[in-house]
């Protein structure tokens, strides 16, 4: 039976200790990936590697010379290039497609003797909140194998969840992270964006794409966010100081600090209930503790989620061209010219929700329309980055849910596109500013199902909101 660490800390105690050893641990979690198979968490599992690592890492530990990660056994979302190792972003027309690079994180990772035992299923090119638009068909929640687990990261944050895994590292454009975390009872942290390098990480939507963490303790999403963060020649929109270490300066915060909550969040009619009280909760928890915690109106609340999917349609438009059946990836076997190959091959790679993407991002760039809803957009994304920036010029944090919602029923009737992109609400705030946020687990609801709260804080500030968090789930 697997031991379940709660952090690297004990990990590493354990295995610098003789306690126990990396190849144990491994083969410990491909008995857990086996018998979880049925939660279709998993792409690929790199069984003989991931063993042959570990050896590897045994013996560094052993001859004194072992990395920051020694022995700490991780899981990458489908999008993410490791040389060698198939990568599709769960569609139909990368498949057996096999990179033919690491990304900058992935040589990061190895570098720090992390020990990395498989690829997990996420929403087909990242493009959802539920983990159903996959090729490979849908991710079961842990908790309820009837829910969903979140998207696109669920893959993912179900190999933390059922303990597959010691933590997972995945993508976050508008909540990719933190929704599944939160339905996973798991921490996601997404740092600001231009924090960590996007060189081999599958694009989806260029200027909100942010890699991230899911982890069981805020220590080890500070630990490989250190880790994977800093400046790489390969991609010009990082920031170029190496953050501060944020492990080493992790303590929970003693001075009181000031919350924000969204007042417009709190009133919303969709707020499931429980996760409404959940929030009061915590509200007069962070009081009793010391802390202020004050109403603020955000007027722009009911414009990020259409500001949000107008530039990532766009952007996906634009990045998901390069799928055309010719250069790399599905080719349609019915094609018979180049127009049809063209044509067919993205029709029958390409799923029902990219598709639908696609089309309508090209519809927002094409003429006649581009300003109509692009540039007006890029106009609300200022607006909405502007104010969230004043707001916390005035308070360290703002406090909201994570999801309006409890994990829905896999395959339940299909709502209304408008209706699922709505459960990114109160995501994309944070995303739209290029600010860091991270979800983090409460107390679990009477049917037992999972939720988070999120907390963002302003551009740069990862070490204040992970002390703070830590603070913040002592509370909880």
């Amino acid at each position: 039976m697997a031991i379940t660490y709660p952090s690297y800390s004990g990990l590493k105690e354990a295995l610098f200790s003789g306690a126990t050893t990396a190849e144990e641990l491994v083969n410990n979690y491909l008995q857990k990936i086996k018998a979880n198979a049925h939660l279709n968490a998993f792409v690929e599992v790199f069984e003989t590697e991931a063993i042959a690592q570990a050896k590897a890492v045994d013996a560094k530990i052993k001859s004194g010379n072992a990395g920051r990660l020694a022995g700490m056994v991780i899981s990458m979302k489908d999008n993410i290039l490791y040389k060698g190792h198939k990568v599709t972003a769960a569609s139909k027309i990368l498949n057996n497609y096999t990179a033919i690079y690491s990304s900058t994180i992935v040589e990061r990772l190895l570098a720090e003797d992390a020990i990395i035992i498989g690829s997990c299923n996420c929403d087909e090119f990242a493009m959802g909140a539920a983990n159903e638009n996959s090729y490979y068909g849908p991710v079961k929640n842990f908790a309820d194998e009837t829910r969903v687990p979140g998207g696109s990261s669920g893959g993912s944050a179900v190999s933390v969840q059922a303990g597959m895994c010691h933590a997972s590292i995945g993508t976050d454009t508008g909540g990719s992270i933190r929704q599944p975390a939160s339905f996973c009872n798991a921490v996601g942290f997404k740092p600001t964006y231009g924090t960590i390098s996007r060189h081999g990480i599958i694009a989806y939507a260029s200027s909100f794409d942010q890699v991230g963490t899911i982890t069981r303790s805020v220590e080890d999403a500070a630990l490989l966010t250190e880790v994977m963060a800093g400046p790489d020649e390969y991609d010009s929109t990082l920031m170029q100081a190496k953050p501060a270490s944020l492990s080493a300066e992790l303590k929970k915060v003693e001075a009181p600090q000031k919350i924000a909550y969204l007042k417009e969040a709190l009133e919303r009619p969709g707020l499931d209930p429980e996760i409404k009280e959940g929030l009061l909760n915590a509200i007069e928890k962070l009081k009793q503790a010391g802390h202020t915690v004050e109403p603020v109106s955000f007027e722009y609340l009911d414009y990020v989620v259409p500001t949000y999917y107008i530039l990532t349609m766009a952007e996906a438009s634009s990045n998901l061209a390069r799928y055309d059946g010719v250069h790399y990836g599905y080719r349609s076997p019915n094609a018979v010219d180049l127009t049809t190959t063209y044509k067919r091959s993205r029709s029958e790679g390409f799923g029902k929700e990219v598709k639908r993407r696609i089309m309508l991002g090209t519809f927002i760039l094409s003429a006649g329309y581009y300003d109509a809803y692009y540039t007006k957009a890029q106009k609300m994304r200022r607006l909405i980055r502007e104010k969230t920036c004043e707001i916390l010029e005035r308070f360290d944090f703002i406090l909201t849910p994570t999801s309006p919602e409890l994990p829905p029923k896999i395959a339940q009737e299909e709502r209304d596109p408008l209706v699922s992109y709505l459960a990114d609400i109160f995501t994309v705030q944070a995303s739209l500013s290029g600010l860091p946020a991270i979800s983090l687990p409460v107390k679990n609801n009477a049917g037992n199902l999972p939720f988070g709260l999120q907390l963002t804080t302003k551009r740069r500030n990862e070490q204040g909101l992970l002390n703070f968090s830590k603070t913040f789930l002592d509370l909880s």
